[in-house]
């Protein structure tokens, strides 16, 4: 194999992938990247056996072939070379030749066959979205997932597909998140996938403002194609739960909140809060909102704001720390706040005007309550 490239081009694809590439692995290949030559593209492609990445782009190439090198001496090494190109050459003993101008180097690598290829998806379900559309989905969703092991199938953003329509969702049991798009694909299709964080991490690190993704999906993988780059991780097994339980289908108290005013409210009087408990108290009265936090061993406060409450009195306690999580996820000025009572969860959505329609594509974001007596 031997081929000369941009090493800016080089230094770009590496660091697309090498996020992927095992850390600690009884496999040692699983710790160099392959790299293959041909037809005037080189293909990078990393892999840790649950999620892969594979990178094309173009070179100029002198002769075929492909061999595997270590994912980070690599990395490093094109990272501190500052010639504008790099002619890469490797001999039958996987022996790598990189000259940069007046400055050789020589890596040892591992032979191609060893390392694991990519899932096929022949035969998959696929469609395509807006790169933005996409980006924005798993953005809007993967905050809200669970990082305990214990409860495995919450550890993933959930892909239903449903009446040509596709619903993300996120969710550790005291939060949620979901968000929903008509995507081309045939109505009479229904299925459901839990996507892997490590992969929606991947995904979203590749998702650009411009463009199409690709996006295959079979009842174990999912592959994921934009801008040259392709994603492919194994799903999560399990039966994920139906959320739809917890979403209040009309809450009868709706009230508008100004988002940068709550957070700033909500950091503030987070400061009072227990370690423990994180627990704020909202108390809703007419043409206002007080927010309080009172612990014995920092001490106590409260800070108000006007709103459109019009009602009597209202208490309902939830963590500042979630509910400053969804507010940092939502985009528009202001937001609704819908509530029942303080022991049915709170309904959050990223519009302006009332009222709550939990039907719609507007994301939307459930927050479980917390007692009152905790604090």
């Amino acid at each position: 194999m031997k081929f000369i490239i941009a090493t800016q081009e080089l230094n770009f694809a590496l660091s697309k992938i090498q996020h992927v590439v095992a850390a600690k692995s009884t496999i040692p290949i699983l710790g160099n990247v392959l790299i293959e030559a041909y037809n005037d593209e080189i293909v990078i492609t990393a892999t840790d056996l649950t999620v892969g990445v594979r990178y094309v782009m173009e070179a100029k190439i002198l002769q075929e072939g492909a061999t595997t090198l270590p994912a980070k001496k690599l990395a490093q090494l094109v990272r501190e070379l500052t010639v504008p190109h790099l002619e890469v050459s490797t001999n039958a003993n996987d022996v790598t030749e990189i000259i940069a101008g007046a400055s050789k180097f020589k890596l040892n690598g591992m032979n191609k066959d060893e390392f694991p290829s990519l899932p096929d998806m022949e035969g998959s379900i696929h469609f395509s979205i807006k790169q933005s559309d996409l980006k924005d989905m798993f953005y809007r969703t993967a905050f809200a997932v669970s990082r305990e092991d214990n409860r495995f199938v919450l550890t993933g953003v959930y892909l239903k597909i449903e009446n040509g329509v596709a619903t993300f969702i996120g969710t550790d049991g005291k939060r949620l998140s979901r968000i929903q798009k008509a995507i081309s694909i045939d109505s009479e299709f229904k299925s459901g996938y839990i996507i892997p964080l490590k992969a929606v991490d991947e995904i979203l690190k590749n998702l650009t403002e411009e463009g199409e993704a690709k996006v295959a999906l079979m009842q174990d993988k999912i592959a994921v194609e934009a801008s040259g780059t392709t994603i492919v991780s194994k799903l999560l097994a399990g039966d994920y739960p139906d959320v739809n339980r917890v979403i209040p289908p009309s809450p009868s108290t709706v009230v508008t909140l100004h988002r940068e005013e709550l957070m700033a409210l909500l950091r503030q009087i987070s400061l009072f809060t227990a370690d423990t408990s994180h627990s704020v108290k909202f108390t809703f009265s007419p043409g206002e909102l007080t927010l309080a936090a009172n612990t014995s061993e920092i001490g106590e406060g409260s800070v108000k704001m006007p709103v459109d409450y019009r009602g009597n009195k209202l208490e309902i306690a939830f963590n500042p720390n979630f509910y400053l999580d969804i507010l940092r996820h939502c985009k528009h000025e202001r937001v609704l706040l819908g509530v029942e009572d303080p022991f049915n969860p709170g309904v959050i959505t990223d519009q302006e005007e009332a009222p709550i329609v939990t039907s719609s594509p507007v994301p939307l974001f459930v927050l479980m309550p917390m007692r009152l007596s905790e604090e």
